[in-house]
């Protein structure tokens, strides 16, 4: 097993990492920007980097420092978390190149996936099923476009092969747009992405957001943990995720199921990693794959009995995967709410020192969080401060410890979206379960 790994990430999820390597026995070592010094995972690392200043140029996107770090203190691997460093192609080869494992899948399928041309092709091959589009990158010639156009069938979307995140997009509801829209998304994404590299799909006006969490070995093994929906969301940001995802049938997750895991033997994928989909009258479409551990783990975790970090560290020192698809087990209905420093109304971050700090308890109740009482939030990074996962024998039961887990979380000194929290579980729409990603917005009146 791994010896010394350096958490290179902060917050939640670097907490996270550091408890099931104190499970595992791995010494951890905590890499910090000056702004984190006094991060909960930072107090109780074995050893601890200061790598930089606060902007995340500096520090956690740095990756000489990261590397430096890794030198110093005699560490084997690197786990990137989620954000920052975890999809990019060039650290995982460097932290390779340097005689490190990274904690991941290896950078040829970082770049394969981060190209949102070249994964479809990946998937198609796969038997993957995808959204009608242009199969490639769209070309200069406005006619071959405006056919292609007409065959999928308006409204279209032009996305930036290089984008993410919901960047790079733009809708066109009518053929006199089309050649203008190309044009001004290929000029967004070369200043964004560096790549102006755009393809063509059918824009799907009232899909969900489901996705399925894979897991891979070095050797030749794979399985998938089932489905999450994570269509609530903000802005093309995930609000609340739930597992499994409504109304999806047992048939439809082994089909799809089976076609990821398929897709990952066939790429040579290893990690954890989540095939995303758009799901719109009983059909899957896949958009993207995300060559990480995400966020919303949690969910799956709960319902299959399935730690994904520890199986993240043994895949990376090398041991097979501790479940075959025919042990994995779905049981209840777990739900996550993303707890964030910002405004409920306006959502503008709300930085600060957090007074007062109670979790939620109660059956069922999890919290993934790094805050205290006294601690402060830093003005530097991504609003998220926490999440609180509930999980129940069914949605039911989730949705009633969720409400009581919402109503008795206090956090003071700062303001969150807890009271947003809070009305989206009074919803009738949520109850009822299958909302669309455009259902929370829409219900803002964004």
């Amino acid at each position: 097993m791994l010896d010394k790994i350096v958490i290179a990430n902060r917050g939640e999820i670097a907490l996270r990492i550091l408890r099931a390597c104190k499970e595992m026995g791995i010494k951890t070592v905590a890499v910090h920007s000056t702004a984190d010094n006094n991060l909960k995972h930072v107090l109780l690392a074995d050893e601890t980097v200061c790598i930089g200043p606060p902007p995340s140029s500096e520090s956690y996107l740095n990756m000489p420092a990261i590397i430096s770090a890794a030198e110093v203190t005699d560490s084997v691997a690197i786990h990137p978390g989620y954000g920052f460093l975890s999809e990019n192609a060039d650290f995982a080869e460097r932290v390779e190149t340097s005689g490190f494992i990274f904690i991941g899948p290896p950078a040829s399928s970082i770049r394969e996936m981060g190209d949102k041309v070249a994964a479809i092709r990946a998937m198609k091959a796969a038997g993957v099923p995808t959204v009608p589009g242009s199969d490639g990158p769209l070309g200069d010639n406005a006619e071959d476009n405006l056919r292609i156009a007409r065959e999928i069938g308006y409204p279209v979307i032009i996305k930036a092969a290089g984008g993410g995140g919901g960047r790079g997009m733009r809708v066109v509801h009518a053929e006199a747009s089309l050649v203008a829209a190309i044009t001004v998304t290929q000029a967004e994404a070369r200043a964004a992405f560096g790549n102006e590299v755009v393809y063509m799909e059918k824009f799907l006006e009232t899909p969900r957001h489901v996705e399925f969490q894979v897991l891979a070995d070095n050797h030749g093994n794979a399985v998938h943990l089932g489905e999450r929906d994570c269509s609530m969301q903000r802005r093309h940001q995930k609000v609340v995720e739930e597992a499994p995802a409504p109304g999806i049938t047992e048939e439809q997750r082994a089909r799809i199921g089976e076609r990821c895991v398929r897709a990952c033997q066939e790429m040579g994928y290893r990690s954890a990693g989540t095939f995303e989909f758009l799901y719109q009258d009983d059909e899957f479409y896949f958009i993207e794959m995300n060559t990480r551990l995400q966020v919303e783990h949690p969910v799956t975790e709960m319902i299959t009995g399935v730690d994904i970090v520890r199986e993240q560290l043994r895949i990376a020192a090398g041991e097979p995967l501790s479940v075959t698809q025919d042990e994995v087990r779905f049981h209840g209905h777990a739900i996550e709410c993303r707890i964030n420093a910002e405004d409920p109304k306006t959502f503008m971050p709300s930085p600060g020192m957090v007074t007062l700090w109670h979790p939620p308890g109660g059956p069922g109740i999890r919290v993934e969080s790094h805050l205290y009482s006294g601690y402060k939030v830093p003005p530097f990074y991504d609003s998220m401060i926490g999440k609180i996962i509930s999980h129940g024998a069914d949605r039911d039961t989730a949705i009633a410890r969720m409400r009581n887990a919402l109503s008795e979380i206090v956090i003071e000194g700062i303001r969150t979206n807890v009271p947003l929290h809070q009305e989206i579980f009074q919803h009738a729409a949520f109850q009822a379960g299958g909302t669309d990603i455009h259902y929370l917005e829409k219900r803002l009146g964004l």
